[in-house]
């Protein structure tokens, strides 16, 4: 619950509070005090009780009339839409929202150890890292792109990668309700554009990587604006742990020098050594031998800062190798064996630098005939299509299939000749994503062939014209066309 007044202070305190504007009336307090049970950005959930946040480019002056007749009595906005109730004007609606909700559930940022992660890639596997190392000796809730669990006991899907300000909170407020006493989370550069984490502070941040993503109209309009906000991240933790073979490392290690940090890679003292398949050692803070079930050095190095960031916040050594030992992603490197003998490679390599490790991965281990799957999403990630045709022209010997991934209102026809009109060879176009799996199948013959089966990953879902349309998903396609 949260007071008119409250609401405010708290505006007034960020110099976000501008007016309440009722009619032809301005002032800067209410005669009255009213006191809101519920807080939503959603116009079909509300009531007399609400504080609702007028947000979004696409926001209408119609979903405030349908509010209003359901009983709302206030609400918050970036514009007066001069209606028959109050508004309390603010000159940023995401900034004012992520501090209410703060208030409104509890502060229960402050009841959980922090722990986020960004990157380019490599998020979500980092979270399931430290999800199993943390829950050797605590209690970890995880909000990851691939599943997110508040009690850890029950997963779902989340559609973003960081949830909105009122989401987030609320499930911070679940978790704590739920015992829990960690919560990891991947946070993305989109969530400090959008300011879904304004005011957070983290305990521990990692910054994994960096390279060219998520650049196009609705997103970064370049690449300085996406590494800058990635490196948001860093200003708001506590303690950091960073790739130091990451690109512009130079430029994260001299903005996080003043704060307690942990630099790994190769340069550094928490160094990977005597890497295999599926075991590698380090040394340094967390020096010993370690198991581990996703093959790839990135995977290995992934593995490494989860564990330096968890080692912050006081998982011993012990549950650090056994937690590493236990992770398996769903749709990471996932790996089934055809009846030839031949390997399909499931993975969510939905970008240039993912994919480029991905095939490099697949290379050392298989040396026959490799068939890559592959599409590019509609409507965002522009950039990712000549990235995926370079990649393409670097393996002069893959044998490639365009195919649909999440179009939404692209045609994926489209997407995939694009692709293929920066390629410098022939290569087969095939739409529908379960017949370019089911051909790729009949085309190997040895157990040095391999199938690449990249980007959707476990997504059970194609996004066309803005709607999850069901989609089996490429790991249970894949294993239907196994004999």
């Amino acid at each position: 619950m949260i007071t008119l007044e409250e609401t405010i202070q708290i505006l007034t305190k960020d110099h976000n509070f501008r007016e309440i504007i009722f009619g032809n009336h301005y002032s800067l307090d209410w005669p009255e005090n009213p006191q809101f049970k519920h807080i939503s950005f959603d116009s079909s959930d509300v009531d007399q009780d609400t504080l609702f946040f007028a947000k979004g480019a696409t926001f209408k002056k119609e979903y405030l009339e349908q509010a209003i007749q359901k009983g709302l009595g206030f609400y918050v906005s970036q514009v007066d839409y001069g209606l028959a109730i109050p508004a309390i004007i603010v000159t940023d609606i995401k900034k004012a929202m992520s501090l209410i909700a703060m208030v409104f559930y509890g502060h229960p940022e402050k009841q959980l150890h922090l722990l986020a992660f960004t990157g380019t890639k490599g998020k979500t596997t980092a979270a399931y890292f430290a999800y199993h190392i943390l829950k050797q000796s605590h209690k970890p809730a995880m909000l990851s792109t691939m599943n997110t669990t508040l009690d850890g006991k029950t997963f779902f899907k989340s559609h973003l990668t960081t949830p909105e300000s009122l989401d987030l909170f609320k499930m911070m407020a679940t978790a704590v309700d739920n015992g829990m006493t960690h919560l990891i989370m991947e946070v993305s550069s989109q969530a400090y554009l959008v300011d879904r984490v304004y005011g957070l502070s983290f305990d521990v941040g990692a910054f994994l990587n960096i390279s060219p993503d998520h650049i196009g109209p609705i997103e970064h309009p370049t690449f300085e604006d996406y590494f800058y906000h990635k490196r948001l991240l860093m200003a708001n933790s506590k303690a950091v742990v960073v790739n130091a073979d990451m690109d512009h490392f130079k430029v994260v290690a001299q903005q996080v020098a003043d704060k307690p940090h942990d630099f790994y890679g190769k340069t550094t003292d928490n160094t990977i050594h005597n890497s295999k398949a599926f075991a590698f050692d380090v040394a340094g803070t967390l020096a010993g031998h370690y198991d581990i079930q996703l093959i790839g050095s990135f995977n290995q190095e992934n593995a490494l800062a989860a564990g330096l960031a968890c080692h912050r916040l006081g998982a011993s050594l012990d549950d650090i190798q056994k937690g590493i030992a236990e992770t398996s992603v769903p749709g990471r490197m996932e790996v089934i064996t055809q009846a030839n003998g031949a390997k399909v490679f499931v993975d969510y390599a939905h970008n240039g630098d993912s994919l480029a490790k991905l095939l490099s991965v697949v290379e050392e281990h298989q040396k026959g005939n490799l068939y890559l799957i592959l599409g590019a999403t509609g409507n965002k990630g522009e950039s990712r299509r000549a990235d995926f045709a370079r990649i393409i022209n670097a393996h002069p010997n893959l044998h490639v299939i365009l195919t649909a991934d999440d179009p939404n209102y692209e045609d994926p026809q489209a997407i995939a000749e694009e692709i293929a009109s920066q390629v410098n060879r022939p290569l087969t176009i095939q739409v529908d994503r379960e017949k370019a799996i089911a051909h790729a199948m009949t085309l190997t013959k040895t157990q040095d062939d391999a199938v690449i089966i990249a980007g959707k990953g476990a997504d059970a879902y194609q996004i066309v014209n803005g709607e999850h349309t069901p989609y089996a998903g490429d790991l249970q396609i894949a294993k239907k066309y196994l004999d």
